[in-house]
Order: structure tokens, then C-alpha cells, then sequence
């Protein structure tokens, strides 16, 4: 499906979407392992980001981050 942005004109919106696809993850990553967690939360926690990653990464976003202790 995203082959028939590239062929629309919509290069633009082709290059978003993947943009999208790929940052989330990152930066679910990036915030997972630079977080405090109770016991083996961290170690779950990027485990689902890396094994789903944009699912876990929305997941994360949405419970993950409620999860995480103070420094």
C-alpha cells in the first residue's frame, strides 16, 4: 500500500508514515531504558517494545510510562 503513495505524488506522506514507524519504537526504547522501574519491569518492558514494536510501543506510551519510579 505504500508503493501507491509513491506513485501519487504523496512521496511526502510515504516518507512520514515510515518516519512514524520507525521513531515511535525508538523512542519508547530510548525512554525505557533511560527509566526506573520496580523489579524486572525495565527487562519486560523492552522486551515487548523490541518483539512488537509498534504495538509495544504504543502499550508502552500508554501504561509504561505510569510504571516507572521516581529517581
Amino acid at each position: 500500500m505504500t508503493f501507491l503513495f509513491l506513485f501519487g505524488g504523496g512521496i511526502i506522506i510515504t516518507l512520514l508514515v515510515v518516519l512514524f514507524i520507525f521513531l515511535i519504537p525508538l523512542l519508547a526504547l530510548i525512554s525505557a531504558l533511560m527509566s526506573n522501574f520496580r523489579g524486572n519491569e525495565k527487562i519486560l518492558w523492552i522486551l515487548i517494545i523490541l518483539l512488537l514494536p509498534f504495538l509495544g510501543s504504543v502499550l508502552y506510551f500508554l501504561i509504561g510510562r505510569n510504571q516507572r519510579t521516581s529517581r
